[in-house]
């Protein structure tokens, strides 16, 4: 399957990157564009559906903060269904007021995540998005039965999905060498143990930490600059 393409909208340029970041950490996922409002988030859909020259990608699904500078997500929302634009929109925002959200449900808004969260949030939502398009393939008819199932993958819990890079054995392997210690190891010291390279267990540790699995703190008392720790969170 090809990746989606992801419209990232939101006032804040910080916020906005970090959510396209926090996308191009993810398999089965394209930046296609960043809009910073909603008339530039209007014109980057027109001409991605239109296809002219100055298209960034095509774009499939559009990450929407509800507090734009010059119009809210709800109108916005509604200008892209009244222009016949078809594409997902997840909302992620701030706004908790429960008539945002229940407008957001009345115009299909596929998702909704309250700021702030973390990646490993961030990312079971998506990988829910990647499974619900999943079970709505092009030029196939659908049962009941399909569709609820569809449906019901956006709201069922499920594992983190790791980034890409990652391998589920190598993090079984940290996992088990970090729950059976009851001191804080670095990643050097980690890397030692389990014969890999220091960049690797650090990446693996800073997963956890993300995760919540692990606590992280800096280890003074050393030569030279803190070094990172890492305890597994017990309880």
């Amino acid at each position: 399957m090809t990746d989606i393409g992801v419209l990232v909208v939101d006032d804040e340029p910080i916020t906005a990157e970090a959510h396209a970041e926090y996308l191009r950490r993810l398999d089965g996922f394209a930046v296609a564009g960043v809009a910073h409002d909603g008339k530039e988030a209007i014109r980057l859909l027109r001409d991605s559906l239109a296809g002219d020259g100055s298209r960034r990608g095509s774009i499939d699904l559009v990450l929407l903060d509800m507090n734009l500078p010059d119009i809210h997500g709800i109108e916005l929302c509604r200008r892209i269904r009244t222009a016949g634009l078809e594409v997902d929109v997840i909302a992620i925002s701030a706004v908790r007021d429960v008539s945002v959200v229940r407008a957001s449900v009345n115009l299909g808004i596929v998702a909704y995540l309250i700021k702030p969260f973390t990646f490993p949030v961030f990312a079971e939502r998506m990988r829910r998005y990647l499974e619900f398009r999943a079970g709505f393939a092009e030029g196939t008819g659908v049962t009941q039965d399909e569709v609820d199932q569809s449906l019901a993958r956006l709201r069922s819990p499920g594992s983190v999905p790791l980034e890409k890079g990652l391998a589920g054995d190598t993090l079984g392997r940290i996992v088990k060498a970090l729950r059976g210690r009851d001191s804080a190891v670095s990643a050097s010291e980690l890397a030692v143990e389990l014969s890999i390279s220091r960049v690797t267990a650090r990446r693996y540790l800073e997963h956890l930490a993300d995760e919540g699995s692990v606590e992280r703190a800096p280890r003074y008392g050393t030569p030279g600059r803190p070094e990172l720790e890492y305890r597994w969170r017990q309880g």
